[in-house]
């Protein structure tokens, strides 16, 4: 599934029925007030970003076109802002994009190791965000399920916490196949003792604003959705620093 990408979203979409900038205004563009016209209110001003401090802490994002960044800049992708949203939280995260379009959880772990193998460090923290290209192939939950354990054993043999990002199926796989795919995430969440997103696509879900044409992939602003709503998880995900 080359750049297609994936979306959990997609699935369900199948379900329901399936930049120029304005210039800024010179002075003598300014249009003058009259006397009489009410006062302008000051702006709010805009929350002060805390002063990042202390260790780097290295965070890889390990995932499909969601952390991709699928038809986004590269500063727009999910861990890019994922990193900015962590430094305004005063820490000094370090977030490395690991997301491969199209990838299933069979082809995340075959790369793992090579991706572990080339970071200059262990990271302090992985967040994994795989499988719902699983669910446009209809991979059966066991195949899903031994993948994602195999992921979650090399993690744990290197000693990288994880923070696991849910997927949910559509009700059209059947009650069966929803039941035991849904339940994979929150069984290895307190197999491994991991924390977990319980669906990662929540912020977007039913908003057609937030995703892109193709009703899968979230648009810039939909990625601003996703972090805003996770940003907070990450950061209680990171161990201490030494």
């Amino acid at each position: 599934m080359k750049c297609r990408g994936l979306s959990v979203i997609l699935a369900m979409a199948l379900v329901a029925g399936c930049e120029g900038n304005t210039p800024t205004p010179t002075p003598s563009q300014a249009v003058a007030v009259a006397p009489s016209a009410p006062p302008v209110a000051a702006p709010v001003a805009a929350p002060v970003a805390a002063p990042v401090s202390g260790p780097e802490r290295r965070v890889l994002a390990f995932g499909d076109s969601l952390f991709a960044g699928y038809r986004l800049g590269s500063r727009e992708s999910y861990p890019a802002k994922l990193e900015t949203a962590l430094r305004a939280q005063g820490i000094n995260a370090r977030v490395t994009n690991a997301g491969v379009s199209g990838d299933t959880s069979a082809a995340g772990r075959q790369r793992l190791t090579f991706v572990l193998g080339s970071m200059p460090a262990r990271p302090d923290l992985a967040i994994v965000e795989l499988g719902g290209n699983d669910l446009l192939r209809g991979i059966a939950p066991s195949e899903t399920g031994a993948n994602l354990t195999a992921i979650l054993d090399e993690l744990k043999r290197r000693n990288v916490p994880v923070l696991l990002m849910g997927m949910r199926a559509p009700p059209n796989m059947g009650d069966a196949f929803v039941a035991e795919f849904d339940g994979l995430y929150p069984r290895l969440a307190r197999q491994y003792g991991t924390a977990l997103v319980p669906f990662f696509m929540e912020p977007i879900y039913g908003k057609p604003a937030l995703q892109q044409a193709d009703h899968v992939h979230p648009t810039a602003a939909g990625v601003d959705a996703m972090v805003a709503a996770t940003a907070d998880d990450v950061a209680k995900a990171l161990p201490k620093a030494p």
